[in-house]
């Protein structure tokens, strides 16, 4: 396995500071954010360390040979919008620059692209899923015929009380990713798995990593507290800020432990990118390198180097 982090977090950074402070800070790679440039609608997103808008080969070239200096590989391109938004521009805006991600990672010779399914969020499950095929069936198509991979991240995107409980994203559940595999079985369709969210909807987050094992094509270090006086208090039908926390990993209710031996059990040996969302940590530019170095050390006790292996 690989350790990485996600350039989400270094948005005030270009891309050759985000190389160099992976290196600096014990990294073996970085998910590259690739938002179109623009502002951000939400926390984490519009970030863009890789523009692949007129992408070109020479462009590539210059990435290339950016993360070549700094010794760091790119785990994958990522890019997180709702491609199933009810917002027609906001959809069709998302699934073409998806396409420009998807080609981008070609380019770089890259084999992973990292998003979200969408949804739109005022209606089930089951009302999304002629969308959800519509949209997809040929997105994955064309990741297939690029020989790039898609993993989906678990995350239930919820922000505002208008989208509970539906969310912004269908793919929160194995028995949601059973269904999309089962009329989506192309193997260049899977997950970028977040424990995280699985535990705050009281879920068991290793089981499902041994049920899709071959589904994993990225995974996210991500921690999350459970305020239980809190749950306690609102249950949980309350909106779920009101009783979880977004941690660093070891400063919250995942086991690293069992996680990383269930992990290696099932054969992944691919990347593992630390995803810093908490908020303890992100009052200045000294605070993030900091937070991205206490995950690095922590983590190290799971990844180790390769050459420090050998």
């Amino acid at each position: 396995m690989q350790l990485g982090f996600v350039s989400a977090i270094l948005a005030d950074m270009d891309l050759r500071d985000v190389a160099r402070s992976a290196r600096e800070l014990n990294y073996d790679c970085v998910e590259l954010m690739c938002w179109p440039p623009g502002k951000a609608e939400r926390r984490y997103a519009g970030v863009t360390h890789v523009n692949v808008v007129d992408f070109t080969e020479a462009k590539a070239d210059d990435v290339r040979s950016v993360m070549f200096d700094a010794g760091v590989s790119i785990s994958s391109l990522g890019y997180y919008p709702n491609p199933l938004s009810p917002h027609v521009e906001e959809a069709e805006v998302a699934v073409e620059h998806l396409k420009r991600v998807i080609l981008g990672a070609e380019m770089l010779g890259l084999s992973r692209v990292t998003t979200f399914i969408g949804r739109d969020w005022t209606k089930s499950v089951d009302d999304n899923w002629p969308r959800f095929l519509a949209t997809w069936t040929p997105l994955i198509q064309f990741a297939e015929d690029h020989g790039v991979h898609i993993g989906i991240e678990n995350c239930p995107m919820l922000f505002t009380k208008d989208e509970w409980p539906g969310g912004k994203n269908l793919a929160i559940s194995p028995a949601i990713w059973r269904r999309m595999f089962n009329d989506i079985p192309s193997k260049n369709f899977g997950l970028n798995y977040d424990p995280s969210h699985l535990i705050w909807m009281q879920m068991d987050y290793l089981q499902p990593m041994r049920e899709f094992a071959d589904r994993l094509v990225h995974v996210h270090a991500k921690d999350v507290r459970i305020d239980r006086h809190k749950l306690n208090d609102v249950g949980i039908l309350a909106h779920p800020n009101t009783y979880h926390t977004p941690k660093l990993p070891g400063l919250g209710d995942v086991n690293w432990g069992q996680f990383f031996s269930t992990l290696t059990d099932v054969g992944y040996r691919g990347p593992v990118c630390v995803e810093v969302e908490d908020r303890a940590y992100e009052e200045s530019a000294a605070a993030r390198r900091a937070s991205l170095r206490q995950c690095s050390t922590y983590l190290r006790n799971y990844i180790p180097r390769r050459d420090a292996a050998s």
